[in-house]
């Protein structure tokens, strides 16, 4: 099995900036490739940003470009983060991590996913 588990979540402002952490452990995960996904209220779950295991690919969400980064770590590649800067209130949802084998697999469909981690911004 995969566990992950997602932490930095919070209220902030409009304009503002939050990093959420993803650490995923287990022996099942092996160079996957990770993603994070968003659900705001009464709104279906959505692709937000997915990144491969090396690093060297990235994906992103219309809504999100120019303003979220997603990376992993260096040294221990079973963190992923998500910088969010010029946080808007549209930006409030619950946002997940996901994991699976390949960057297409984890947006298409990811066989893994956290708790969640809840997002509010503020206007």
């Amino acid at each position: 099995q995969v566990q992950l588990v997602e932490s930095g979540g919070g209220l902030v402002q409009a304009g503002g900036s939050l990093r959420l952490s993803c650490a995923a452990s287990g022996r099942a995960f092996s160079r996957y490739a990770m993603a994070w996904f968003r659900q705001a209220p009464g709104k279906e779950r959505e692709f937000v940003a997915a990144i491969s295991w090396s690093g060297g690919s990235k994906d992103y969400a219309d809504s999100v470009k120019g303003r979220f980064t997603i990376s992993r770590g260096d040294y221990a590649k079973t963190t992923v983060y998500l910088q969010m800067n010029s946080l808007k209130p549209e930006d409030t949802a619950v946002y997940y991590c996901a994991a699976d084998s390949s960057v297409s697999t984890v947006v298409a469909g990811p066989n893994y996913w956290g708790k969640g981690t809840l997002v509010t911004v503020s206007s």
